[in-house]
């Protein structure tokens, strides 16, 4: 993947693409397959997530339908290097099985590494096993910690 978010062929014989998108390109997340997101997306939320140099997000686009997609934020800490917080990931039902994600996450974690940083993390459930699969592909290690996720209502 080209860090700067060309498109680039997934595979020669096949139609989808995987593009990190920039600044001024909401417009190719204005049509996206059924189940990628968890909601339908916001035009406003979307212009404002790309206009954000530290938010990211790669797609696989299938004749003009993002039908998967993973994104993140980068960050930085007064004791810590630059790293990325890897936030989502998913993939249409109809797409499932092709190494879609894979090639979304890999595209994404090539941006964070053009941006500079030098760790990537995520957290997911520990009966998920698609996403365990998907980021140990990718170069993910689990670590043994005992932690516990809490929220804030804001």
């Amino acid at each position: 993947m080209d860090p700067a978010g060309a498109i680039r062929p997934l595979d020669p014989r096949v139609s989808i693409e995987v593009r990190v998108l920039n600044r001024g390109e909401e417009d190719v997340l204005a049509n996206v397959a059924p189940a990628v997101f968890d909601n339908d997306i916001d035009p406003v939320l979307a212009r404002d997530f790309l206009r954000d140099q530290h938010h990211h997000i790669a797609v696989a686009i299938d004749n003009g339908v993002v039908v998967a997609f993973a994104s993140g934020v980068d960050y930085i800490h007064p004791d810590k290097a630059r790293e990325l917080f890897v936030n989502e990931v998913g993939t249409a039902p109809t797409h499932r099985g092709q190494g879609l994600a894979k090639a979304v996450l890999s595209a994404l974690l090539d941006r964070a590494r053009a941006a500079g940083c030098t760790l990537a993390w995520v957290l997911t459930d520990s009966d998920n096993g698609a996403a365990r699969a998907l980021y140990a592909s990718t170069g993910g290690k689990e670590l043994k910690l005992d932690t516990v996720h809490i929220e804030f209502d804001l």
